[in-house]
């Protein structure tokens, strides 16, 4: 048994393809067909549902995959160590990102950055669940998003949470002149605009439309699309007002909008910087962590899109 072995497994696990799989472990399809067969051989399991195409682990499978992401978790941050200690802070971040949180995850790595130069990351956007999943499975190194702070807490991941500054209605006052000498809205009056919301299944918007009808209301969107950019698009030429969590918009990207408060109750769930327990943490996500917690703290984590 190699680690090479251990990361085809992995591979496969993501990937749920034997040819993805062997891209993304830079080997030929039949070279990683036979170097897990010969994994199964050595453990004298088998380790694969196999047909024409990749149907699953078996019971035993999903054991040693398991253990097979530790060990590989382990052995990226024995990499990564090494690399910090010749070169300071320095390789690439995976960070998992729920779409819509209070933070500008942008300014955020900005700030990280102007410390810590050698840092790269990879921004992947995932659902709630998705993102648990994959710091479970050390697919990703930091997630950011909405949680249950006891379901963390029984993970044991080791948490930053992030202030919660309500919601904010933004708009063009060329289309919703109405709107600008307001400071905040109830929702009784944002019930009565055409907005641009995110698609129904994100958590923000199903936090919204819960409490909309909740109160017996219904918001009515013009516009639903998973991608900010074509919501404030919307917003821009006018289709509708978007509802967004604030810090989570760079004001100074869209000088011709303008945002109102909106009187509302806060989320069940709390935003929250999260990384794996200390120690199963790697390196990397540990330092950054640690170095993310400060520059929160310093920005008083009020309005960090700034």
């Amino acid at each position: 048994m190699d680690i090479k072995q251990l990361i085809y497994l992995c591979n496969l696990e993501r990937e749920k393809h034997f040819g993805r799989a062997a891209e993304a472990s830079f080997v030929s399809q039949p070279t990683l067909s036979m170097r897990l067969k010969n994994l199964e051989k050595e453990l004298d399991l088998n380790l694969i549902n196999r047909g024409n195409n990749f149907e699953g682990f078996t019971a035993e499978g999903l054991r040693v995959l398991s253990w097979a992401r530790e060990i590989v978790s382990v052995y990226e941050g024995l990499k990564l160590e090494v690399a910090s200690l010749k070169q300071g802070l320095s390789g690439t971040l995976r960070i998992g990102v729920m779409p819509q949180c209070s933070l500008s995850l942008a300014a955020l790595l900005k700030g990280i950055g102007q410390e810590h130069s050698g840092l790269e990351y990879r921004v992947s956007e995932v659902s709630a669940d998705q993102l648990i999943e994959a710091l479970s499975s050390h697919s990703v190194d930091i997630g950011i998003g909405f949680f249950e702070f006891s379901t963390l807490n029984e993970l044991r991941f080791q948490l930053f949470p992030l202030h919660d500054g309500g919601v904010d209605l933004v708009y063009h006052p060329d289309h919703f002149p109405q709107l600008s000498p307001l400071t905040q809205l109830s929702v009784q009056q944002v019930a009565e605009l055409p907005l641009c919301l995110s698609e129904p299944s994100r958590y923000f918007r199903r936090y919204l439309d819960n409490y909309f009808r909740t109160n017996g209301l219904e918001l009515h969107p013009i516009l639903e699309s998973s991608s900010i950019f074509q919501l404030m698009q919307g917003v821009f030429v006018g289709l509708g007002c978007a509802l967004v969590p604030r810090g989570h918009l760079i004001d100074e990207m869209t000088p011709a909008l303008k945002r109102c408060s909106l009187d509302i109750a806060p989320m069940s769930r709390h935003a929250a910087l999260v990384v794996a327990e200390a120690g199963r943490a790697t390196p990397l996500a540990q330092h950054f962590f640690g170095a993310a917690s400060r520059w929160l703290a310093q920005q008083g984590n009020a309005n960090v899109s700034r």
